[in-house]
């Protein structure tokens, strides 16, 4: 027990390789922010040095798998390139989607078929190619809404192909640029270029401070990683467990995975910020500012599953609703999560999660509406907001538990634990109350 407990507390200092090659890349985003507030870095040199540094750590980071990553970004642009803005976005959806779905296969042939682990430099290209299929729509999206004018001047005025190629060269920059490479907020393509064709005088100076309590944060949260790792190690796993000891096993597994969820997104936020890319970077009158993916103080204590979704990695959520819900005819939200579950690879865990998550979603708007209509005590509020907050809690823990299993054994094994429990409950009260809308109207 004693060399476990040790060992885990080693494991600080032999970082997940997203976060090695994140924290390497540290260095360069410090020295992009300082080349940028020199006056002889200009425009163009900055969008190579960010161009530059994604393919270096694109190779560094996935070795041959970046080529994964290369293909589609340069079909993206030839696309954006070439196509009129009413066409753009849905063959360049299509396209990416498309590539995506046939990587995730691949992950599916090796894992359920060949029965062999993936290299771990798979799994980080899956997740890079994720990031990148949120640039290449929002982008797309941006042009076919008239926000962003695609470079296609030169192909029209007959120009040479360099002249082409250094038109082209900002939406290169924006789909590999380095510090949102592997992780981050999502940065609009109108954003990035403001951050980077600002003058000398105006980009920011880096926040030491900013970057220190960031660092003490991930270091809190890897502390507690360690701590709650040797207390789920020491009890029953799910498939062990008996009656109500698997609540607290599904509880504190999920609470593992948010641990790392938050740590991983604090680093790829600091990272952003070290290049000059932060919060206070790049925003317009009137344009949405930075997003950051986490706040952990409404995950925590937000006692309504929908409220949950939508602070659940900020910057994807608002993508999932610009892409997804706001252009949904009919059953916005379950086409929302379902298109959720297609980004992510459609493993049998994930379907289920994410088609569990819409449905406990749609329970909680009703649930929470009755509520605020038939309870008007403050004791018997209070009561109810305490046991919302538990009941969130644990849903969350068990659509967590179901996305991040993935495979068919987890999912049977949550399905039959008595965690299902909760969800049931959710399901039956949602039922209930479309009988009673049905009988009022």
């Amino acid at each position: 027990m004693h060399s476990t407990f040790t060992m885990d507390w080693l494991r600080l200092f032999f970082l997940h390789p997203v976060s090695f090659y994140q924290g390497a890349a540290f260095p360069f985003a410090l020295l992009f922010n300082y080349l940028c507030i020199l006056d002889s870095f200009s425009t163009r040199a900055r969008y190579l040095f960010l161009l530059a540094g994604g393919a270096v750590l694109a190779l560094a980071a996935l070795g041959a798998y970046a080529l994964l990553i290369f293909i589609p970004a340069l079909g993206a642009v030839a696309l954006v390139s070439s196509l009129g803005p009413q066409e753009v976005h849905r063959l360049t959806f299509f396209s990416q989607m498309g590539w995506q779905t046939l990587c995730h296969l691949g992950l599916h042939y090796t894992e359920y078929y060949l029965h062999e682990p993936p290299p771990v430099r798979f799994y980080v290209t899956l997740s890079s190619l994720m990031l990148l299929t949120q640039r290449v729509t929002s982008l797309s999206l941006d042009i076919c809404e008239g926000k962003v004018e695609a470079a296609r001047r030169g192909a029209r005025s007959g120009s040479s192909l360099s002249e082409q190629l250094w038109d082209a060269l900002p939406y290169f920059s924006y789909l590999l640029f380095f510090p949102a490479l592997l992780g981050g907020s999502l940065c609009s393509f109108q954003r990035f270029q403001a951050c980077v064709q600002r003058s000398s005088s105006l980009y920011p100076s880096i926040s030491f401070r900013t970057l220190t309590c960031r660092g003490l944060q991930i270091l809190g949260l890897e502390c507690l990683k360690v701590a709650l790792r040797s207390a789920v190690s020491a009890g029953a796993g799910l498939e062990a467990c008996q009656q109500l000891e698997c609540i607290s096993v599904m509880w504190s597994t999920a609470a593992l995975f948010k641990l790392t969820y938050y740590s991983h997104w604090i680093l790829d936020d600091s990272l952003l910020h070290a290049a000059g890319f932060g919060a206070e970077a790049g925003q317009r009158p009137g344009e949405e500012g930075y997003v950051p993916d986490v706040d952990i103080w409404t995950l925590e204590t937000t006692h309504r599953i929908s409220q949950f979704a939508r602070q659940w990695n900020r910057s994807t959520a608002r993508w999932l609703r610009r892409l997804v819900f706001q252009k949904s005819r009919r059953w916005p939200l379950l086409q929302t999560f379902a298109f959720s579950a297609w980004w992510h690879g459609l493993h049998p865990g994930q379907v289920f999660g994410f088609l569990c998550w819409s449905v406990m979603v749609k329970a909680d708007y009703l649930i929470h509406t009755f509520a605020n209509v038939c309870i008007r005590a403050w004791p018997l509020r209070l009561l109810y907001r305490a046991l919302a907050w538990a009941h969130t809690q644990l849903i969350i823990a068990y659509v967590m538990l179901a996305v991040e299993g993935r495979s068919l054994s987890s999912l049977c094994r949550l399905c039959c634990s008595y965690n299902s429990i909760f969800p049931v409950m959710y399901c039956l009260l949602l039922f209930l109350l479309v009988k009673r809308k049905d009988k009022c109207n």
